[in-house]
């Protein structure tokens, strides 16, 4: 049987499973510092399984914009683009990545696998971080050189003085930057090991003094499923010192914690964390938090307070000790990216975080899909979410146009977004 039939096949049981699993359900969208969250509705060992089949955007069609805004394509043509990065000449890098696919052992790995192919979630990885140069300022990148090749799944991007450091699912590397070049043909310079696997996108941030490296790595698993033991080192946000090579975990208990960002008049790190499957389509919801210096947000033992029963408790994590999100963004969004968004770069936007989520596979009803934003004051989200960017999905949400993942403000103050079903970077401006 081939790939896609069998894909079909799978898409036909979900569907089945979500109508008897999930009636009567509590489907509106989990939001704020004091969400509501459903009782727990566990769903035993096989997950619920709703993916959208990618498809792509053919001619003039494209993203909608919130009122006000406008949005324009950036660059096309790229090869499953995951997180962008602006260099302080107006330059744009793309990483261009994807999930392995491995080697399936069971008929539900066959499924998720056909699933995550079907949804081009998974394939063979480009390895490549792209250059992408608009130099006639027309917003339109004219200019694309392949920068640095054969890195295995980059992700995170960040440029500390004349070193480029790039997150890749093994390990960070450093590389020689020079704002001449258009590629950059010196092997990366190994500085930490990192487990790939799993959720296996590595984000970079720095410091704002350039010291330091925050490095996000995600779980292997769901609920360490393979014991505590195989986690090691992963569902946290290290912190990598530059001058002595030395590591240390700044924050735990993040599930799958992806895109980074300093809150400027606090200069406090926040994240967007993906949280656990299994136990409804709201609960629990996936979150934006600041991170605290030595804190633990929960996984997998609890989740804003909560026990998660299906987990063995911990001595030295107990519920009540742990830290809690700050900002619920409804259940299985995916919220990869973020990125601070200072006030007047969008017009009716205040300052606060933009949030690229890619997207669910494992609920009833679709959620995220979208570039949505949240605003803040006095260093604190507040208000409801606001979308920038909507309809990545077609309506009967059987087919998804494109899926939103980083976020980054461009040198001429525009949204950039990467677009990995879609293959391209949307930027956002005024209209």
């Amino acid at each position: 049987m081939s790939n896609s039939i069998f894909a079909e096949i799978v898409a036909a049981i979900g569907a089945l499973a979500v109508a008897i699993r999930h009636g009567g359900e509590n489907k509106s969208p989990v939001y704020g510092s004091k969400p509501d969250i459903p009782a727990p509705k566990a769903q035993g060992s096989i997950p619920t399984l709703k993916m959208p089949t990618a498809k792509g955007w053919e001619g003039d069609h494209k993203p909608t914009a919130a009122a006000g805004l406008k949005v324009n394509a950036f660059a096309r043509g790229l090869d499953h683009p995951r997180q962008v990065y602006v260099l302080p000449n107006g330059d744009v890098l793309v990483a261009e990545s994807m999930g392995e696919s491995g080697k399936p052992s069971s008929l539900f790995d066959h499924a998720m696998s056909a699933t995550m192919q079907r949804a081009r979630a998974s394939g063979t990885s480009p390895n490549r971080v792209t250059l992408l140069r608009d130099a006639d300022g027309d917003g339109t990148a004219e200019i694309r050189h392949a920068y640095i090749e054969n890195v295995r799944q980059p992700y995170g991007m960040v440029l500390i003085g004349s070193t480029l450091y790039v997150g890749a699912s093994d390990a960070l590397l450093a590389y020689p930057y020079d704002p001449a070049a258009t590629k950059i043909t010196t092997p990366g310079k190994k500085l930490m090991d990192l487990v790939p696997g799993g959720h296996w996108t590595r984000n970079l941030i720095a410091s704002k003094d350039g010291t330091k490296i925050y490095v996000a790595v995600g779980s292997l698993t769901n609920i360490g499923d393979a014991g505590i033991a195989a986690e090691e080192n992963r569902a946290c946000i290290h912190e990598y010192d530059i001058a002595t090579g030395k590591s240390r975990i700044y924050g735990a208990g993040l599930r799958n914690a992806v895109g980074m960002a300093w809150e400027p008049t606090t200069d406090v790190l926040w994240t967007v964390v993906n949280e656990r499957d299994g136990l409804g389509d709201e609960t629990p919801p996936d979150y934006l938090t600041s991170v605290r210096d030595g804190g633990f947000y929960g996984w997998p033992y609890s989740y804003w307070g909560v026990v998660d029963d299906r987990v063995p408790q911990s001595a030295a994590h107990p519920a009540s000790k742990q830290d809690h999100p700050d900002f619920a963004l409804g259940g299985h969004t995916a919220s990869l990216g973020l990125s601070w968004v200072p006030e007047g770069t969008l017009p009716g936007f205040p300052a606060g975080m933009a949030i690229g989520q890619h997207g669910s596979w494992n609920r009833s009803k679709l959620s995220g899909y979208k570039l949505t934003f949240v605003a803040f004051e006095n260093g604190k989200p507040v208000g409801l979410p606001r979308d920038i960017l909507t309809d990545f999905l077609s309506a009967d949400e059987k087919y998804s146009y494109g899926r939103p993942v980083g976020v980054a403000v461009a040198a001429d103050k525009a949204l950039l977004m990467a677009d990995d079903v879609g293959d391209v970077i949307w930027r956002v401006t005024g209209a």
